[in-house]
């Protein structure tokens, strides 16, 4: 009873979740243009689709290829709650539980639906002027139009004076973006994503880096237009950012984390992030929380490095401060990974 008042007392701070791993809200739908409401058009339509919605939820662009997919690609609407055209849009929902279910019995990693907020520095060169693209205008609607087709949560600056006088091309090359870090504070966001596009004779190229950690991601696309190249650099993030944190069936074991510093928003925070775990949680003592999850060491410490937490060394003392002092420690379980905030 006295776990349950207090479990009850840590979900009531939901509301009060720091911005850590947002939740991608419409990750089962996917729009598709047409240009008539022909069933031969909307068959096609939904083929599409489905691949889209494969791809965004595995970040494997030859996963839908799979044998045991065959019935799914030749028959989509077996995944599908609803569909509505809006104008020349085919606007499609795809049955969530279902979709995952025969994902996973096709033997595919999933990434669940929390992921790295992506706050994105773009400017575009033109032959007369350079431009930041900033929250609000115009020109941030093919790029959060990508965003939702690639199931990210994109963040944009509000590209005032100051910004626009930090976000210079020499600093969005830069190897250390020192001070595009520093102006992206006030976001803050998982991940910090720079793209220097420009127009050429036969559409528009870009170049962009990912910093997410310690860790750094970069290439080059092209498309022709606007639309189509936000949509290229966007899938090429996810692509490269999909792999750190997909759940594979049967590739992981059960492990047990321990995270010392919750505290009650902190409780919701890390339930929401180790959801795609079959997160089930052991012990509470104190500020400290036990999970028992089915993951890889890697999945889990990139899933945690989203909420700021730091890794205990293995050779560190217990996190179980309340241990009398001189007694033996227990010995630690192989399958453990312990954190603290």
């Amino acid at each position: 009873m006295r776990l349950f008042v207090r479990l009850f007392a840590l979900c009531c701070a939901l509301l009060s979740l720091p911005s850590f791993a947002e939740p991608v809200s419409g990750l089962y739908q996917v729009r598709e243009p047409v240009t008539s409401q022909q069933p031969e058009e909307r068959t096609v339509a939904l083929g599409k689709a489905l691949e889209t919605l494969v791809l965004r939820l595995t970040g494997d662009a030859k996963a839908l290829q799979s044998p045991a997919l065959d019935g799914v690609r030749k028959d989509p609407q077996q995944l599908v709650s609803r569909y509505v055209y809006e104008g020349e849009t085919l606007v499609v929902d795809f049955d969530p539980l279902t979709t995952d279910n025969k994902l996973r019995q096709a033997g595919l990693a999933l990434w669940g639906a929390n992921r790295p907020s992506i706050l994105t520095w773009w400017i575009v060169t033109s032959r007369e002027e350079a431009s930041l693209v900033g929250d609000g205008q115009s020109s941030a609607a093919p790029l959060r139009q990508a965003a939702q087709n690639r199931g990210l949560p994109l963040r944009l600056p509000l590209a005032d004076l100051q910004e626009q006088l930090v976000a210079t091309s020499e600093n969005l090359s830069a190897n250390q973006p020192d001070a595009l870090r520093e102006a992206s504070k006030r976001y803050d966001a998982d991940a910090l994503l720079t793209v220097l596009a420009r127009e050429e004779y036969a559409g528009m190229a870009a170049e962009w880096r990912l910093w997410l950690g310690d860790t750094r991601e970069q290439g080059t696309v092209k498309g022709g237009s606007p639309q189509e190249l936000a949509d290229a650099v966007l899938l090429a993030v996810s692509e490269r950012l999909a792999p750190r944190f997909v759940v594979k069936p049967g590739a992981s074991g059960a492990m047990l984390v321990e995270v010392q510093g919750a505290d009650l928003a902190r409780y919701a925070e890390l339930a929401r992030l180790l959801e795609p775990f079959a997160a089930r949680l052991n012990k509470v003592k104190g500020d400290q929380l036990t999970w028992q999850v089915n993951a890889s060491a890697e999945q889990l410490r990139a899933q945690l490095g989203l909420a700021g937490l730091q890794e205990v060394p293995a050779d560190a003392a217990p996190l179980d401060a309340s241990a009398a002092a001189g007694a033996a420690p227990a010995p630690t379980p192989a399958n453990l990974l312990r954190f603290r905030w």
